[in-house]
């Protein structure tokens, strides 16, 4: 079996025909897919049982959140590459062959990412692999931009790929080990893209491999638990793999990230107008500050993890710090708060 494909579902059955659809025409025959489900209540399981009975099903009795999820499906996957994709995307029918062919021809890549583009607009943008802001707050490179309007090699480094449509060495996992289940949700990816560059492991982006997402589906693109996770987890990202220095920087970035923010909230663009049109401020700030409660209360644990990461680390500290630059964004472009910046290249 050379791939695996693992789908974590939560309640997700309005998505799940099309997604199935769209892996069931594929050029590439040499795949299985793994559904993790998280305890839906939407009848997503009787579906899967009636429609795709091929489809290898993991069902969870609750909703662990997507990192355990994926846990769960690695652990009966046989694949050499494991592939993550998010249940609310739709695979071009070249997409998988294009993913491991990329793989193939560079086994010093560790991860290969796909192009991600908006669904409901299809020229633009949602993920071109990650960058990383300075307080551990990441994003996907290129997002809302036109991918016509780029002018892209075939297989660019990137930093490493979103974990809605990824692929990952199974020899890497085995050696670094998989998502943090700690995470439960977002911001998992980008501890582990780092791990996984801390350890050596380089990371492409196959431009020709497209999927379509529906960003931010399962929890909103503005909700109180997403702003929770997300405040909470990119503390764990910085904790777990920054180099020393860039760590001890982290309450001045983390300053500066507010006072942009505010900022954004001032002007209402960007993330401050989706803020100010949530009709949830008092939760989005109680959610925001809960998230900086509780990785503080995660600190001690924090540091035994990073221990284990710097155990497996190949890169030392100035490697790491000029990778994290080269592949860095600034908070204005994190929140969208004024023009996008110049387009720069991936590599």
């Amino acid at each position: 079996m050379r791939v695996s494909v693992i789908i974590v579902n939560w309640n997700g059955l309005e998505h799940l025909p099309e997604c199935l659809a769209s892996l069931e025409g594929q050029s590439l025959p040499d795949f299985e897919v793994i559904l993790v489900d998280n305890g839906s209540r939407d009848g997503s399981l009787s579906y899967l049982r009636e429609h795709h009975p091929r489809v290898r099903v993991v069902a969870l009795p609750e909703n662990l959140g997507f990192a355990a999820g994926n846990n769960a499906g690695l652990a009966v996957a046989r694949g050499e590459y494991v592939v993550t994709l998010n249940n609310d995307t739709k695979a071009a029918p070249g997409w998988l062959a294009e993913l491991v062919a990329t793989a193939d021809a560079h086994p010093e890549a560790g991860m290969v990412a796909s192009r991600i583009l908006n669904y409901f607009e299809p020229d633009r943008i949602d993920s071109l692999g990650f960058r990383v802001c300075p307080d551990g707050m990441s994003r996907g490179a290129y997002r809302g931009q036109s991918f016509a309007q780029l002018a892209l090699g075939v297989a660019p480094e990137i930093l490493f790929p979103s974990a809605c449509v990824g692929l990952y060495r199974r020899s890497m996992l085995e050696e670094i080990g998989f998502f943090d289940p700690d995470f439960f949700a977002y911001c998992e990816d980008t501890d582990l893209g780092l791990r996984a560059r801390l350890a050596g492991y380089g990371a492409l982006l196959a431009r020709d491999a497209v999927v379509y997402h529906k960003y931010s589906m399962t929890t909103g693109a503005f909700s109180p638990l997403k702003l929770y996770l997300v405040e909470r987890n990119h503390y764990f990202v910085a904790v777990k793999n920054f180099p020393l220095p860039l760590l001890l920087a982290l309450p001045f970035f983390t300053l500066v990230r507010f006072l942009t923010q505010a900022e954004a909230i001032a002007r209402g663009t960007g993330s401050g107008g989706e803020f100010l049109a949530s009709g949830s401020r008092g939760a989005c700030v109680r959610a925001l500050l809960c998230g900086m409660r509780d990785a503080a209360l995660a600190l001690p644990a924090l540091i035994g993890k990073r221990r284990a990461v710097q155990r497996l680390r190949r890169l030392k500290n100035r490697e790491m710090t000029a990778l994290l630059r080269r592949y860095g964004m600034g908070f204005r472009e994190l929140l969208d708060n004024g023009p996008p910046p110049p387009p720069r290249p991936l590599s």
